[in-house]
């Protein structure tokens, strides 16, 4: 059943940043592909709740499955007991570019010239997707203008495209040789055609994919949690700029370029799960790390530290290790508000975080609190939050962030807010200035606590143990490390804006209707 996307609403608020995609692959004749790939992809679900997919092949074809929704909501028991195979790849997204559509859903499907079948996701966002697009129109492997279509609008789509374009005469690993290295951006990319596996990484690595091993094969994910959850150990991380390719004669590596490494910041600080591990160090571990800094950095005399779930817990956690403060739980969680099909009421839109938090009363009543969160972006979230917890008898409320201010948008696969929606640079005529002190007491007067603290960029790029040389840090201090494009050249819906200007009116009609392609 595929449901309309206008159906759709996220549990998350409009003020919190939006995670990116979950890739996930596996190589393993012998295994149960299909559902290794649905597991793999449920312990991925934090990373992108919009759609999910995954696609098998079985040494002849290339079958495809994909829906709007979540993993659960897409696949049953009966979908992946249809999907024999050895090879499979699966993907849940949430959008950085092209918008909510199945046909934007992943993994893209693509037949090449010789009528072999490529299926690829993708984690991360291009920044030149723009001339990425060109270039395919001009080849003619994209046509049409928006209107009336049922195109595929996405930077992934575009790269599928010139992917099978340039395997018409030669390999897919060959092709991929050639086309990884003109892509700018972040991507972590796994593909397969009806035979083999490939992952690649950019040469910055700015997402996460690493390789597992299993019994009868191989794993690649965006996160080591995943190679857990299928029971597979944890080789390695694919290396910023390798291409890796798996198939029956083992695993090969080739570089398509010099390394740079340049990872988000962060993936630690929110959207990586706690219990992932990235470039050797426990993603759990440096939260709780960065509470006892911003502990020793924001002090303040308190009666009990609570955490806003669940991002804010391992953070809480450190903070009150950190001051000798108490650990307390002042905020139940409702597990059950992930995604929904039913739009709230209006009375209950209203009520904003009270649909996902609701305060433990008699631990607040009377209290002096810390409150630790991951991060504020527009503010929304933290303002309904404190107005909770003072009608729930709170007497003080002492907000501490596990990030820094975030003032810059992200072009690498988070989706932040506008600057001017950023609370950071919009609480007053001195928040856009270099006056930290007044910036951070404007955020604090437009949240109503009675005093806010955010962890200094240095306390946070500490907690990683990585080199800050070796880390992405553009969201908190604009140092972009991926040179980006003209602003009419990126954003979200590019492509849409794009192919609204255009004359033609579809993609290849032998690419989008391919035979392999089974739409739910």
């Amino acid at each position: 059943m595929t449901l309309p996307p206008a159906a759709i609403t996220s549990d998350q608020d409009e003020n919190e940043p939006r995670e990116e995609c979950g890739v996930f692959g596996v190589w393993a004749p012998g295994e149960d592909v299909a559902k290794l790939t649905y597991y793999g992809l449920y312990a991925l679900q934090h990373r992108g709740q919009e759609a999910a997919g995954i696609a098998v092949a079985d040494g002849s074809q290339v079958l495809v499955f994909k829906d709007l929704g979540l993993v659960s909501q897409v696949f049953d028991e009966q979908t992946l007991a249809a999907m024999p195979g050895h090879v499979a790849v699966g993907h849940c997204r949430y959008s950085t570019t092209g918008s909510t559509t199945w046909e934007n859903a992943q993994p893209i499907f693509r037949t090449t010239a010789v009528g072999t079948g490529i299926a690829l996701g993708h984690n991360g966002n291009l920044v030149n997707t723009a001339e990425l697009s060109a270039r395919a129109r001009e080849a003619g492997l994209i046509s049409g203008r928006l209107a009336g279509s049922m195109a595929a609008t996405s930077d992934s789509d575009v790269v599928t495209a010139l992917l099978a374009h340039a395997a018409a005469d030669k390999s897919i690993e060959q092709a991929a040789m050639e086309l990884l290295p003109t892509l700018r951006g972040a991507f972590c990319l796994t593909f397969m055609d009806e035979h083999t596996l490939y992952a690649a990484r950019d040469p910055h690595g700015v997402r996460p994919l690493c390789l597992g091993r299993l019994d009868r094969g191989w794993v690649v994910a965006s996160e080591t949690a995943a190679l857990d959850i299928v029971g597979a150990a944890f080789v390695r991380e694919i290396e910023p700029g390798e291409l890796l390719a798996i198939d029956a004669e083992g695993v090969r590596s080739l570089r398509f370029a010099n390394p740079e490494p340049k990872g988000c910041v962060f993936e630690f600080v929110y959207l990586a799960r706690p219990d992932s591990t990235i470039s050797g160090r426990s993603v759990h571990a440096t939260r709780v790390d960065i509470g006892r800094r911003l502990a020793a950095e924001h002090p303040i005399e308190a009666d009990l530290v609570i955490p806003v779930p669940e991002s804010g817990t391992p953070a809480a956690v450190g903070y009150a290790q950190g001051s000798g403060v108490p650990y307390g739980q002042g905020l139940m969680k409702n597990a059950y508000v992930g995604r929904t099909f039913i739009q709230p009421s209006q009375t209950i839109r209203q009520l904003g975080i009270r649909l996902k938090l609701n305060p433990l009363r008699e631990v607040i009543r009377g209290k002096r609190l810390i409150v630790v969160d991951d991060s504020i972006v527009r503010g929304n979230t933290q303002r309904a939050l404190i107005r909770m917890l003072r009608e729930a008898g709170a007497l003080e409320i002492h907000v501490r962030i596990a990030s820094p201010p975030v003032k810059w948008p992200c072009f690498y696969g988070i989706d932040f807010a506008s600057p001017a929606e950023l609370i950071a640079n919009s609480t007053g005529p001195g928040s856009a200035a270099d006056n930290l002190d007044e910036m951070v007491d404007n955020v604090r007067r437009s949240i109503g606590a009675d005093s806010l603290g955010y962890i200094s960029l240095e306390g946070m790029v500490a907690a990683t143990e990585q080199p800050r040389s070796r880390l992405c840090c553009a969201c908190f201090d604009g140092d972009y490390p991926i040179a980006l494009p003209t602003e009419a050249a990126i954003g979200k819906n590019v492509l849409e804006g794009m192919l609204s200007n255009t004359s033609e009116a579809t993609l290849l009609a032998d690419n989008a209707n391919a035979s392999a392609l089974s739409r739910p």
